[in-house]
């Protein structure tokens, strides 16, 4: 670079030609394609709804900033990439995220600041945050009509670390830290969040999940008569209240177990088994069995599933407990092994939509943050449905913000239109236009 001024930069010349960039393009972004997420919005109404779960206690002619503008602010703006409100500044007069609110890029005014979005966040209630939770279940069967045969439901919990003096962050001895412990469901089928419950951070991986559960179970079998409903979660979740609810509602399940000497003792002649046909071999072994089995503080007998390998690493075992009758492979390889996809899930919503950037004082505004990253995610979820078909079916959401949303553009305003002119070499148009 050869010369800095406030107006014009110069760059190293290219075949005799001077390279300058100037300030002069206009109404310039870098977040076109969150039109896209605009468009669907409109089609499902998420912000819409979102607002409509919120009570707004201010005083109607000092309003400047909506509820509904707020929402699509704060929401659009996590979609985007720009998690923290810190970023609301740099966004207040970007063209494109005034369309997504609904303001005109040039002659509205500019959007929310900081300190706004913040008191917006702190604002909410637990009526509220019942009202975003059954609205979310509301459109879980608005885009999974019925009738359907089977419903996979897995439950998972997950750590979010906490940095400073948020309420109900405690240590946990298990992760080594202090956070929150968020409550997740998803359909184990679509991928669709189902639930997403912030809890305090010493709680057990089980806390309020029979509660959450009594909740959605009653609705989806009001909703969908006959179906079966299959419910899937790792060993912490492998606590007799949970089994008992499960049974007396004709639920299916299958759910890791933690292991003990009664039980390791029952699987004792298949790990043999499998140790010596490994030493005959030297090929892995990989066997499967299932016995009946009954814990102290159980009022009657259930199935464990054992799966036993032996390497040269040596002996793996596993197990899960279950009420169902097929086979102990089939049981354990495609139905417990798919539930291991909820983690990816739960990464996706972590790493790409900063669900774990929990930073308010107040709990309930910390659980209105996750709720509201949960809706981010479920815009994207309807993104990759009217994908389906095409090489982004199943991306990622950091590669369709990447490929799709992160687009440059000039905003230009008249009369009559709002032009955002795109760049002409723009490698996924077709994609783009498919959508819409």
């Amino acid at each position: 670079m050869k010369t800095v001024c406030h107006s014009q930069l110069t760059f190293e010349s290219l075949f005799s030609k001077e390279v300058v960039a100037d300030f002069a393009g206009g109404r310039i972004t870098s977040d076109a394609g969150g039109l896209l997420l605009r468009e669907l919005d409109q089609r499902y109404r998420v912000t819409e709804k979102v607002a409509g779960c919120l009570q707004d206690p201010r005083e109607s002619f000092k309003v400047k900033h909506d509820l509904l503008t707020l929402v699509r602010q704060r929401l659009f703006a996590i979609a985007q990439g720009y998690e923290d409100n810190n970023d609301a500044a740099t966004l207040a007069r970007d063209p494109v995220f005034k369309i997504m609110a609904g303001r005109t890029p040039e002659t509205s005014e500019d959007l929310a600041s900081q300190p706004t979005l913040s008191r917006f966040e702190n604002r909410v209630t637990s009526k509220d945050l019942r009202r975003l939770s059954d609205w979310l279940l509301k459109l879980y069967l608005k885009t999974h009509p019925g009738p359907r045969k089977v419903i996979v439901l897995d439950m998972d919990a997950t750590d979010d670390p906490t940095h400073g003096q948020q309420q109900l962050s405690f240590f946990h001895g298990y992760y080594e830290e202090h956070m929150y412990h968020p409550l997740l469901v998803f359909d184990g089928e679509s991928g669709f969040p189902l639930a997403a419950v912030l809890r305090p951070g010493n709680t057990h991986a089980s806390h309020r999940a029979l509660a959450v559960l009594k909740r959605l179970i009653k609705k989806l079998k009001k909703a969908y008569p006959g179906a079966l409903i299959l419910f899937r979660a790792d060993a912490g979740f492998a606590v007799p209240a949970l089994y008992r609810y499960l049974e007396r509602q004709e639920i299916r399940y299958v759910i890791g177990f933690i292991t003990n000497n009664r039980v390791l003792a029952q699987a004792e002649p298949l790990l043999k088994k499998a140790q010596a046909a490994y030493q005959a071999t030297g090929e892995k072994q990989r066997l499967f069995t299932s016995f009946s089995y009954q814990a102290e503080s159980w009022t009657r007998p259930r199935r464990i599933i054992a799966k036993v390998e032996y390497t040269r690493l040596g002996a793996n075992q596993r197990f899960v407990v279950t009420n169902l009758v097929r086979t102990p492979q089939f049981i354990y390889d495609d139905l417990y092994v798919l539930r291991g996809d909820v983690e990816n899930r739960i990464k996706e919503l972590k790493l790409d939509l900063k669900a774990d950037r929990l930073s308010c004082h107040r709990f309930l505004a910390n659980q209105f943050r996750l709720l509201l990253h949960t809706a981010a995610y479920v815009l994207f979820w309807l993104l990759r449905r009217h994908l389906q078909g095409t090489e982004l079916a199943t991306a990622q959401v950091n590669t369709l913000r990447l490929k799709l949303l992160k687009i440059g553009a000039r905003i230009r305003e008249t009369s009559r239109r709002i032009w955002v002119h795109l760049a002409s070499g723009y490698p996924y148009r077709d994609l783009l236009a498919g959508v819409l």
